[in-house]
Formats: structure tokens, sequence, C-alpha cells
């Protein structure tokens, strides 16, 4: 577990409830809970925010609305703004693994800034960060919605918490090697009856690459069974047809 608090996440003017939403979703996967907006263009709360969120209603329940950038992060010592470097601003630069690393080490309370989801952070919210924060990205493309912004510096800080992992699911055990072998025969023999076998000195060769292609998946009893109830199926409809 980290020895300083978890870090706020900061929706500067955010334009859509949607977004808000998701981004709410994002955190809430990744632990984080404490949301401030500032000046949402409309409104807040939002009633498209919700269906968004997917049932992450605490981080919406709880979130915070300022007037300004400065009112939002007043609290905390520690703020980053996540942007690309900015003409005229000269601050330390960090990813966002660099930016958990030093939050997780640093105490007092780290916020995280992220702009409008049309043009990004303004200088001037930039200028109110300590540390610019800056997600490696394909140069061809660089065009990352909030709620992706907001999962991969989540996902970054979650790697120092106690977080679960998913639930393991149980596989059903392999069919045993008898069970496979009927299903090869029954296949078999239904080739046999539709001339599938030609030339008949290709035969073997044949058979040997349907083997290995029978005995590559890890086949459980169900599917073997499965299996072969589609093949009687199709053996039972060639009867009906013939008579």
């Amino acid at each position: 577990m980290s020895a300083s608090p978890s870090p706020v996440i900061v929706l500067v003017r955010p334009q859509l409830g949607e977004n808000i939403g998701k981004a709410a979703r994002a955190m809430l996967n990744f632990g984080l809970t404490e949301m401030r907006l500032v000046a949402p263009r409309d409104g807040w709360p939002n009633p498209a925010a919700g269906p968004a969120a997917s049932g992450a209603d605490i981080v919406l329940a709880n979130a915070q609305v300022y007037d300004t950038v400065a009112g939002a992060v007043a609290d905390c010592p520690h703020v980053y703004a996540t942007t690309v470097r900015k003409r005229g601003v000269t601050k330390p630069v960090v990813t966002p693994e660099q930016a958990a690393a030093d939050m997780r080490a640093a105490p007092g309370r780290s916020a995280i800034l992220f702009g409008p989801e049309r043009s990004g952070l303004e200088t001037d919210d930039v200028a109110l960060a300590r540390t610019i924060l800056t997600v490696p990205i394909n140069p061809e493309f660089g065009s990352l919605n909030l709620a992706q912004a907001v999962i991969l510096v989540a996902y970054e800080w979650s790697k120092g918490e106690a977080l679960a992992s998913p639930p393991e699911v149980t596989l059903d055990p392999p069919a045993p090697q008898e069970e496979l072998e009927g299903m090869i025969g029954q296949l078999d023999a239904m080739l046999v009856d539709a001339n599938f076998f030609f030339p008949p000195d290709r035969t073997p060769t044949t058979r040997r690459t349907l083997r290995t292609l029978l005995t590559k998946p890890r086949w459980t009893s169900q599917e073997v069974r499965t299996m072969r109830g589609v093949l009687s199926a199709l053996r039972g409809a060639k009867a009906k047809r013939s008579t």
C-alpha cells in the first residue's frame, strides 16, 4: 500500500457529461475515488454522467466543483498537468510511471489535471502545476480521449496498491484420450462414406493431418460430446436425403 493519499483527479472545464462518467469509471477501476471538476461546461450534476459511469456512482456523488483550477488544487502540494510540453513553460516532464512513483514517495496530496476534451489544458492551467505528465504515444497519431488519459495514469498509480486481481475461472479438465479417439473415429468413418480420402495413396497423410488438427486443441469432454453430436446430426441429415 502507498504511504501517501491517493491522488485527486481534476477535470478542467470538461465538456460532456458522458466523458465525466467514463473518467469516473476509469478512476474506480483502479481504486481512485476523488474527482474534482473545474467549471464543467454543462454544469453539475449532469444526468449524462451516471449511465456512462457504469456503476462508479460513488465517484460522481462525491465529486466537488470549483470555479478555478487554483481553487481545485489549493490543498495539494504536488500538482501534475497532463499535457505535451507547452512552449514557454519550463517544468520537469515525467511519464505516468514516474509520476506514480513520485506521488507514492512524497508526503501530502497530489492532484492530476486533465484538460477539456477538445483543446486540452491551456498554458495558464499548466503554469499552476509543478510537473508536466506526458504519456509516450505514437507521434503519428497522438489522440487520446479523456477517459483513456485518466485510465493510463490511474493504472500506473494502481501498481503500488493492494488491488485484487480478477477471479480465476476454473477450466474443465481435458477429455480422456478414449473420448477423443471416439470422435476422430466417427469423423473418419463419415469421411470414408463421403469419399473424402482421394487419391488413395494420400490417405495416410491426410489422416495424420486431420489427427494433428483435432488433437491440437485442449478438448474437454463437453466439447467432444458437442462435436460428436454435430457429426451425428450431419450423418442423420444425409440419411434422410438419401431415402
